[in-house]
C-alpha cells in the first residue's frame, strides 16, 4: 500500500510541479524559448490547452495552469482517502469536500514553495558551476521577482549576493506556517 501512495505522490507531484512551473514562468514573463521552457510546455500542453478553452485568465494569471495543479492535488487526496477508507466521514460529505479542497490548495501552495526553493538552489549551483548554462537565464528570470525586494535591503557582502539564502530561509518559514 505504501508503494502505491509513493508512486501516486511522485507522479502527481511531479506533474503538479510542472504545471506550477509553467504558471510561474508565465507570471514572471520567463521566455519559453529554451530547453526548460520546451520541456515544461511539451509535458503540460495536453492538459493546459483544453482547459484554457473553458477557464479564462484572470488579472494576467494563467488559471488554466493553476487550477489543474490544484485539482490534481485534490484528486490525490481523494485517492488516499478512498484507499484508506472513508468510514469515519460518512454523512459529512460537505465537510469532507471542503477539507479536500482546502488541503488540496495547501498542498499546491507547498509544492509552489518547494519549486522556488529548488530553483533558488539551482540558480546558486549554476552560478558557481556553469553561469553560462542554457538553464541559468530562465531560472534567474523566474527567481528575480522573489529576490529583488530582498536585494534592495540586503547589500552585497564581499561581492557575494546573500539574497537567495535569505529567500530560502523565508520560504522555509512559510512552509512551517503551512
Amino acid at each position: 500500500m505504501q508503494a502505491i501512495f509513493f508512486l501516486l505522490d511522485t507522479l502527481l507531484g511531479f506533474f503538479t510541479l510542472l504545471l506550477l512551473a509553467r504558471f510561474f514562468m508565465q507570471l514572471n514573463r520567463v521566455s519559453f524559448a529554451n530547453q526548460l521552457g520546451h520541456f515544461v510546455v511539451q509535458l503540460t500542453d495536453w492538459l493546459v490547452k483544453p482547459v484554457r478553452r473553458f477557464v479564462p485568465g484572470l488579472f494576467g494569471l494563467d488559471l488554466a495552469c493553476l487550477l489543474p495543479a490544484w485539482w490534481i492535488q485534490c484528486l490525490f487526496l481523494v485517492a488516499i482517502l478512498s484507499i484508506r477508507g472513508l468510514g469515519a466521514m460518512e454523512g459529512q460529505s460537505f465537510e469532507l469536500a471542503m477539507m479536500i479542497l482546502w488541503r488540496g490548495g495547501v498542498a499546491t501552495v507547498r509544492l509552489g514553495v518547494y519549486l522556488f526553493i529548488a530553483s533558488l538552489f539551482l540558480q546558486a549551483a549554476l552560478s558557481w558551476i556553469n553561469p553560462h548554462s542554457p538553464l541559468a537565464s530562465p531560472v534567474a528570470q523566474m527567481n528575480r521577482p522573489l529576490l529583488q525586494p530582498i536585494q534592495r535591503f540586503l547589500p552585497l557582502v564581499a561581492n557575494i549576493d546573500l539574497s537567495p539564502l535569505v529567500a530560502i530561509v523565508l520560504l522555509q518559514v512559510l512552509l512551517l506556517l503551512l
